[in-house]
């Protein structure tokens, strides 16, 4: 494996960039404090295009899981002008793949002033020896499967356009991916009834696949296998997750955050009873070994972690 130390002078910078969001971008203060947050990392592998993006202060944002760290593990935010910081990801060079991607939902970035640009490319934060390519999605039997989606970012061309990095791609099965069950909670739940103004002020969301082990029935069990097309082999994940933590500052009930996550297994399948695959993000963080929302303070993050009711998502 090579080593980032190199680039990072380049990429990385030291001002934090102003982003129009309706939340604080770093956790709420708390007198319990934080024994998780990723304020403890000292220094982070980070890239970004914008001059003046701090990615240690980007990674105390509340829709960022725990890092996992470690020269092999690339920290990318993608910012865009206008709205600031589109959308991270935690990206793992030696498997070539993304553990997760997340980003915010507000008034502002929620609004469809755009169309699908279908702008394939390569994701230019990538080192060249760690990049994904058209040619290694071409002829493998799988969709090329947006994490953050095109219609997640519509709000100017420039975001909508970094959603088709490859980097931000899993190989996912037709009949998962369009129009299947991935397809219908990020469509039909997500914009119907989840990113609205009178549901959220912001809504912090991680979605991914497993590229790990998963924890299943008291078992560790590998969370992915290998897609051969035309190209190198790709990770495809057994499973994928999304992790959703909504902030509405009316609603006085554990600090006016609520959270829910999903679950699935990726096969073909196009059922839209959505309840039957929402987690609590405890148990979220049981099946993937990924610690979410780590960035809230402990007594919050606790209660909404631990507490799932299924009626204030409008789901039963």
């Amino acid at each position: 494996m090579k080593r980032f130390l190199h680039i990072l002078p380049i990429v990385l910078v030291i001002a934090l960039v102003a982003c129009n969001d309706d939340d604080p971008i770093t956790a709420p203060s708390s007198k319990t404090g934080n024994t998780n947050s990723n304020a403890t990392f000292s220094y982070i592998n980070g890239v970004t295009e914008e001059s003046a993006t701090n990615v240690n202060e980007v990674a105390r944002r509340l829709e960022i899981p725990r890092l996992t760290g470690g020269q092999d593990n690339l920290f990318v935010v993608h910012t865009v002008p206008t709205y600031g910081v589109n959308y991270c990801m935690e990206y793992d060079c030696s498997l070539r793949s993304q553990r997760w991607v997340a980003f915010q939902w507000t008034s502002q970035n929620s609004r469809s002033t755009v169309s699908r640009t279908d702008a394939w490319s390569v994701d230019p934060l990538i080192p060249r020896d760690y990049q994904t390519t058209e040619m290694d999605h071409t002829s493998n039997g799988y969709t090329r499967g947006h994490i953050v989606a095109s219609s997640d970012r519509l709000c100017s061309k420039a975001a909508n356009e970094q959603t088709f990095y490859y980097s931000n791609m899993h190989p996912q099965l037709y009949d998962f991916n369009t129009q299947g069950i991935w397809w219908n909670i990020e469509n039909l739940l997500f914009h119907n009834r989840f990113n609205k103004d009178s549901f959220r002020d912001t809504l912090f969301v991680v979605k991914g696949g497993t590229i790990g082990p998963v924890h299943i029935d008291g078992k560790d069990v590998n969370g992915y296998t290998w897609a051969k097309g035309r190209g190198q082999a790709l990770v495809c994940p057994r499973y994928f997750f999304m992790a959703v933590l909504c902030k509405k500052n009316s609603d006085k009930t554990q600090g006016g955050y609520k959270a829910i996550g999903f679950w699935m297994e990726h096969k073909a399948n196009n059922d839209d009873n959505y309840a039957k695959y929402a987690v609590s993000i405890d148990q979220l963080e049981e099946l993937t070994g990924l610690d979410f929302f780590c960035n809230l303070p402990d007594n919050i993050e606790e209660q909404v972690e631990r507490n799932l009711v299924l009626s204030a998502w409008g789901l039963k």
